[in-house]
């Protein structure tokens, strides 16, 4: 079955047993009768198992070519999971440009429970392997990168990860499977803050683990179980109704990400655009090798790197909503530094290029000149 096709038909069943309903319905329940006690049709409480969120899950372990899919209440809670796996001593080798909630749970949280971060950059890959002790446990990839676009090649990381007998996880948010199977490259875990592109319509929070391994899902589900961090049936539904039109929409976020990209980088007063589908991109031949596409996230600097002029453009645009988060139908525009990694210190913030003068765009699926017309008034 092609990815297309997938997305609307992959790993559910063809028609509701009990009606014949073409959705899955909604099992709005806490609940499962049974005739003895542990005899039931598979369902018993729905922290455990509910027949809304397991199709939901089959449907993500479908997309990103894994066995086994799990929904969570968030993107976090299913990193909170996976690092769950390690224990007190052990070390985790992160990329250092990612997300500034996944930066506050690795420090805030997790290096209070006695775990290490390094957080380092993973242009080369062949870092990745001077930071490797015997207390390393887990590789953290983010590809690419929230928000300053870098890439990682997956399959070298992958190698160093076997080689060692490492776990590798990426978080493929930014890439989505349309555009990026990570597993099919080597990880062994795959995560999505599925609020953004797969839901793809703002209005729905949710994470989502995938693995191939049945033994790492069943150490991953029984975590899931024990902490409680499951979706309920309502979002399952929704996450559903979104992955039908991932492939449509993520077309359109490519085909506009193009047209956005190439217009601020011929800017006079645009100093930088990141975007990985420049030939100038340090790692452009990877990306192209390891996606499909170069996808609708974007971030720019204007020249002079000035932070009430950052502030000015993001205030000014009217077609762009300024709002955290990313990847629904309707473009958003955020300033990192003071919204999306704010939690991470500022020195550490500029090691990695997210200045005060950062802006970043998820391109939505409206009209591209739109979108150009709203950001050549907003910046002037």
């Amino acid at each position: 079955m092609k990815f297309n096709t997938k997305t609307i038909h992959g790993g559910q069943h063809n028609v509701d047993p009990a009606y014949g309903s073409v959705m899955p319905p909604i099992y709005q329940t806490s609940t499962y009768s049974q005739s003895t006690p542990g005899g039931h049709k598979g369902f018993e409480y729905s922290r455990s198992g509910n027949p809304t969120r397991a199709a939901l899950e089959r449907a993500f372990a479908s997309l990103e070519s894994g066995e086994y899919g799990l929904a969570f209440g968030s993107g976090l809670a299913a990193i909170d999971a996976v690092i769950k796996l390690l224990n007190p001593g052990d070390e985790v080798i992160s990329t250092n440009d990612l997300y500034g909630g996944s930066y506050r749970l690795f420090t805030k949280i997790f290096e209070g429970f006695g775990i290490k971060f390094h957080f380092i950059g993973m242009e080369e890959a062949s870092n990745i392997e001077n930071f490797v002790t015997e207390k390393t446990k887990l590789i953290w990839v983010e590809t690419p990168t929230n928000p300053m676009m870098n890439v990682i090649d997956i399959k070298a990381a992958s190698e160093i990860a076997k080689k060692h007998n490492l776990l590798l996880a990426v978080d493929n948010t930014f890439a989505t499977p349309y555009l990026q199977r990570p597993l099919e490259l080597g990880a062994d875990i795959v995560m999505h803050s599925a609020t953004k592109y797969l839901g793809g319509h703002s209005d729905v929070v949710m994470g989502a683990l995938v693995v191939k391994d049945k033994d790492l899902a069943e150490r991953l589900y029984f975590i899931q179980n024990a902490s409680g961090a499951v979706c309920g049936p309502q979002d399952s539904f929704l996450m559903l109704r979104g992955l039908k039109t991932l492939h449509v929409r993520m077309q359109r976020h490519c085909e506009n990400g193009k047209k956005i990209a190439e217009y601020l980088l011929g800017h006079p007063k645009i100093e930088k655009v990141y975007w990985p589908g420049f030939e100038s991109h340090p790692n452009h031949k990877i990306a192209k090798s390891q996606m499909k596409d170069f996808g609708g996230m974007i971030s720019f600097v204007t020249k002079g790197n000035n932070y009430d002029e950052a502030i000015r453009i993001v205030e000014n645009l009217k077609v762009f909503t300024l709002a955290e988060s990313l990847g629904g139908v309707e473009s958003l525009a955020g300033h990192p530094a003071s919204m999306t990694h704010a939690s991470i210190p500022k020195e550490e913030r500029e090691k990695t290029g997210v200045v005060d003068s950062l802006i970043r765009l998820s391109v939505g699926i409206e009209d591209a000149d739109d979108l150009i017309e709203d950001l050549k008034q907003a910046i002037g």
